[in-house]
């Protein structure tokens, strides 16, 4: 009936009246709720004194003023125990760089500036422009910029800052500011930035000032941009241009980090700890761990209409596909060590070759590396040699993903090799000196051959093993990136793809060169001192495997041969397997040699020394004098012995104990041989293997047991002509060039 008299009415107006009072009642205690949080914050001494900071008038005494005293010991105790919100850091900001009541307070409120999340780019900013009106004494501009390069991956944004970036340029010729503003800059500059006054300013600074590291640094950056605008010479080796000046909010940050049990600031992470108070320069590399990769803005710059362009951060991207379509989109990290981290990261890195994100990523390693592991105690090395062996895998990792090393890891190997004992993180430091591009070889004595000697004389057998894998691997790289960036008119070689280094081709054989002779030195010394050990061996002939193809496979027209302190003692071993390298290694010399010289014929720039040829000659004729035609310690051999000493020695024909068959290395096989060839003796005679027939048989025997290297040498160098009769023995001789 009710639904007749009114027909206006909704069918379900009863239920609606429900939500209607629902929805009243939610908000009733919305607002309740509201309410006791503002009665919570009025109460809340913190927050009395933040407002107190914020209302204070300009001209108010700090001196007899206790309500100041006690709301600055409440805001220190805050920020030293859990980290100030980015509400309170633009309080405290403001505060302190309108010096509304005087520099008295300004240092202690910047010092106990510690985030507990993020920094706001609108206070950062703020401040910036306080710069500006000149009462600040220059110790607190100082101290605020140390502030704002220590919590710079730690602000929201950083679109405001480029916006006033000629401003923050303006400061660069004030001498006492001018390190930290390049900084700044450094960190802020975009390819936009750079502009022609802004180069010649600082070209002015430095025929002014000298060649500063820090004005370098930045001109550096400049010239990645836009090298039509700098053309003045940047050294490619340079010293680290930025200090990293964090220490009156190091250990603070620390300790709000683990105290919080985040991540938020894990950009700070890569190098904080304090100082050893017995020792200034020995730190302990407490965080050593890469930082989470993070975006450099935050959401709510990337969502508003005004952007001028897309950007995507790395962290939102998931695959290789989604890389790809954003590839010129995408925001760098704040970290730049987190890229260490991500595989989609080096993809990115190695696809793009984005020299100032190298340039950024070197600068974080190069603090890394050196403030936090070539200054360390063995205390601190011990205590956290998990953490350091995890990040100097992920370097060599990284290294090997971009087939290339870094320029600050190559300038703290060279550092750190003076310091070294050999056993530190052993596996991981030399994968990192493997890495290294080519040396110049007037710098390679100094910084190379030197600390590897006095290590190489001074260790174990195993680190002169893996000291000789290390220096193998170096020349593979070396000749691998000639053979793949050699230009065509093979006079200039980019040795790396993301440096600035570039050496002749003769300035590259030079290096080459040098080190092959240096390893000759080196091993030729090891060998004696190691009593021609086998396992060390066999790695040195590793090395001149790849020494012994260096024209072929690498197209570099250099051959070096084995001195006689390695030849020999892989001519004499007791082992098959090592006499079987060294006739391999023999083998490859001659297929170089030969090319090498029909090369010759064809062109005249082409040239290998006769030298060469003379050394491979006489090593060809021993081997062969040795091996196969048994004229051990003949008049012309490099190895002599006194004939009254041989006499004494009671060896019969002690000319032949060298051959295929008396050799230390293959008499087993012979012994084998004969006992297979006629079970029925009962007197062994060596001698009779040497006849026409037995001697192919015996040939084809040692063939047939893998020695592959030693085949390849006896089909190349010597020729069997057979006479008639089975007692008369084949006709030998070496074939010379």
């Amino acid at each position: 009936m009710a639904a007749k008299l009114n027909p206006s009415a909704p069918p379900d107006s009863g239920s609606l009246n429900d939500q209607s009072v629902s929805s009243r009642s939610s908000n009733r205690s919305l607002r309740v709720a509201e309410k006791e949080r503002r009665k919570n914050e009025a109460e809340d001494p913190f927050v009395l004194a933040l407002k107190y900071f914020s209302d204070v008038e300009a001209g108010t005494p700090v001196y007899g003023n206790d309500d100041v005293e006690k709301n600055m010991v409440l805001v220190e105790k805050v920020g030293y125990s859990k980290g100030l919100s980015p509400e309170a850091i633009a309080v405290m900001l403001e505060f302190a760089m309108s010096l509304r009541m005087g520099t008295t307070l300004c240092a202690r409120v910047l010092k106990c500036l510690i985030p507990a999340t993020v920094v706001p780019q609108e206070a950062v900013v703020r401040a910036v422009v306080w710069l500006g009106v000149g009462k600040i004494p220059i110790s607190t501009q100082v101290l605020f910029l140390k502030w704002v390069l220590t919590v710079f991956d730690m602000i929201d944004a950083k679109d405001q800052l480029r916006a006033i970036y000629g401003f923050i340029f303006s400061f660069v010729t004030d001498e006492n500011l001018c390190p930290f503003i390049c900084h700044l800059l450094y960190l802020l500059t975009r390819k936009e930035s750079v502009r022609v006054f802004r180069v010649r300013k600082l070209l002015e600074l430095q025929s002014k000032l000298g060649r500063q590291p820090f004005l370098l640094h930045l001109l550096s950056l400049y010239k990645v941009f836009c090298p039509e605008l700098v053309t003045v010479s940047i050294p490619s080796r340079m010293k680290s241009g930025f200090r990293n000046h964090t220490s009156p909010w190091k250990s603070a940050l620390i300790a709000v980090q683990k105290r919080n049990g985040s991540q938020v600031a894990s950009s700070i992470s890569l190098a904080f700890t304090t100082k050893d108070k017995t020792n200034s320069r020995k730190r302990k590399h407490d965080h050593l761990e890469l930082p989470e990769l993070s975006s450099v803005v935050n959401n709510q710059a990337q969502t508003e209409p005004s952007s001028s362009r897309k950007v995507v951060p790395l962290v939102q991207l998931h695959s290789f596909a989604q890389l790809l379509e954003n590839m010129h989109h995408i925001e760098l990290p704040a970290q730049m060590g987190s890229l260490l981290g991500s595989s989609l990261a080096l993809q990115y890195l190695d696809c793009v070759q984005d020299e100032s994100a190298l340039l950024r990523l070197n600068f974080w390693l190069g603090y890394a590396l050196h403030e936090e592991f070539l200054f360390c105690s063995d205390g601190g090395a011990s205590q956290n040699s998990e953490e350091t062996l995890q990040f100097l895998n992920k370097l060599l990792s990284t290294q090997h993903f971009l087939q290339e090393g870094f320029s600050s890891s190559e300038a703290f190997l060279y550092k750190f090799l003076n310091v070294w004992d050999g056993s530190l993180f052993r596996p991981q430091i030399l994968g990192l000196l493997s890495n290294i591009p080519v040396v110049p070889s007037s710098q390679m004595g100094r910084l190379l051959f030197e600390p590897l000697m006095k290590l190489f004389f001074t260790s174990s057998l195993f680190f002169k093993c893996g000291l000789m894998e290390c220096l193998n691997n170096m020349l593979l790289k070396w000749l691998t990136w000639h053979s793949v960036y050699a230009l065509e008119d093979d006079l200039d070689i980019s040795l790396n793809s993301h440096t600035s280094i570039n050496m002749t081709l003769s300035g590259f054989k030079d290096s080459v060169m040098e080190l092959v002779h240096f390893v000759g030195r080196l091993v030729s010394v090891g060998l004696q001192l190691e009593g021609c050990h086998c396992l060390l061996l066999s790695f040195i002939l590793d090395f001149y495997e790849t020494v012994c193809d260096t024209f072929l496979k690498y197209g570099l027209p250099l051959v070096v041969m084995p001195p006689p302190g390695v030849f020999y003692p892989a001519l004499f071993a007791t082992d098959p397997v090592s006499v079987d390298r060294l006739a391999y290694i023999m083998y490859r010399y001659k297929v170089n040699l030969t090319s090498a010289k029909s090369q010759e014929k064809l062109t005249e720039a082409f040239h290998i020394s006769r030298q060469t040829f003379r050394e491979f000659n006489h090593y060809i004729v021993v081997m062969v004098n040795c091996l196969w035609n048994s004229k051990m310690f003949h008049p012309g051999m490099d190895v002599q012995l006194g004939e009254e000493l041989l006499q004494k020695s009671s060896v019969p024909q002690y000319w032949t104990r060298f051959d295929l068959i008396y050799h230390p290395a293959f008499m087993s096989y012979a012994v084998d041989f004969h006992q297979k060839c006629w079970p029925g003796r009962k007197n062994m005679d060596l001698n009779s293997i040497k006849h026409s027939k037995p001697w192919s048989w015996y040939l084809e025997y040692l063939f047939t047991q893998g020695y592959d290297g030693l085949k390849q040498f006896v089909q190349s160098n010597i020729s069997r002509q057979l006479t008639a009769g089975d007692g008369q023995s084949d006709c030998l001789s070496a074939e010379q060039r």
